[in-house]
């Protein structure tokens, strides 16, 4: 297995690349198809899908919905500060998981509302765990959150004077459901209700799953030795009704297609040796790097991926480190737009 970082990515002159907005329509962005076999590499547009599948593929879509994750806070002496909260604590609905910038043990921040978060202690994986009072839900997160953007489309809208799009609503996939991520499965993005339509009547079947993105899936991979990253861990979940479906398509010579990293490491998850897909749910922590060996799907719908990342680290796992760089090469050439709003890639 190799251990090697993936610094030659970090080479490339993607800044000016990155995408501040969506494509619009979505299903209009670009989709660099990359072949395995052969090692070819072609320019498509992302509406293009239906006619590349048929009735021998079925798409695994993560159905997790952005909630509004970001709150605003004061500190006590008056000082901006946020929150990015991830989730309560299973048994404690008044204490939160939490990222904030310079927190530490008995800090006391002031949430909007009258609400107030006090800082309990600092976790392994660098977050932290914040009692509100009073207690905070979806609710008041609906009321008094915001969606939880990367910054680097906030440093790209800045550098361009770009006016910045509603993103409560473009923020989503257009099929999300289940409220739980403090950031989109970004693959998804590109689906829209009429392209979906035009996949069913091509014969391609569309099956969900859920993973909740938390700090697990953008942590940056730092260490000279990526076997040495701890993926912090994030719950997802397959229904019985479609582990059923997947299997029986696997059994008859379908393949699946997993869009985004997050339904990826879903089925890895929750499948045995065999590739046979278990309902249930679970706690993804795994860190998939070059020289994994993929059990379910055959294909691979992705984004373009900040380097240093995990998600980059499973997409070269699946196409090949050297040909994943050939492919991203040809990406900055032709300029396709990068990361969560940007362009996409087909892998198989």
């Amino acid at each position: 297995m190799s251990d090697h970082a993936l610094k030659e990515f970090s080479s490339l002159e993607i800044e000016p690349l990155i995408a501040d907005r969506p494509a619009d329509p979505r299903d209009s962005s670009r989709l660099l198809a990359v072949d395995r076999r052969s090692g070819s590499l072609a320019h498509r547009r992302f509406s293009d899908l239906a006619g590349l599948l048929g009735p021998g593929d079925m798409l695994v879509l993560n159905r997790s919905r952005v909630w509004k994750a970001r709150l605003e806070a004061l500190k006590p002496g008056g000082g901006r500060s946020e929150i990015l909260l991830m989730a309560p604590l299973e048994g404690e609905p008044a204490v939160w998981t939490g990222l904030c910038r310079k927190a530490k043990a008995g800090l006391v921040l002031a949430c909007p509302e009258d609400v107030k978060a006090e800082c309990l202690a600092r976790n392994p994986d660098g977050s932290f765990n914040f009692r509100f009072t009073p207690p905070v839900d979806a609710a008041y997160l609906a009321r008094c959150g915001a969606v939880p953007l990367p910054q680097y489309i906030l440093k790209a809208r800045a550098r361009r004077g770009a006016q910045a799009p509603i993103d409560e609503d473009v923020y989503q996939t257009v099929y999300a459901k289940e409220a739980g991520s403090i950031a989109a499965p970004t693959a998804g993005f590109h689906f829209t209700p009429e392209l979906l339509a035009r996949l069913e009547a091509a014969g391609v079947k569309v099956v969900y799953v859920t993973l909740h993105i938390g700090w697990g899936t953008f942590r940056p991979v730092r260490s000279e030795n990526p076997g040495e990253h701890v993926m912090m861990e994030e719950e997802c979940f397959v229904a019985e009704e479609a582990a059923e479906a997947m299997n029986a398509h696997r059994a008859r010579g379908g393949r699946l297609i997993a869009v985004g990293t997050s339904s990826m490491r879903t089925l890895e998850t929750l499948s045995d040796d065999s590739g046979r897909v278990i309902p249930g749910r679970a706690r993804a922590g795994l860190f998939i790097r070059p020289g994994y060996k993929f059990k379910t799907a055959g294909a691979f719908i992705t984004n373009l991926h900040v380097p240093e990342s995990a998600p980059l680290y499973m997409t070269a796992a699946f196409a090949g480190r050297e040909l994943l760089f050939k492919a991203y090469s040809e990406a900055v050439r032709e300029k396709y737009r990068f990361y969560s709003y940007g362009d996409s890639m087909f892998i198989q």
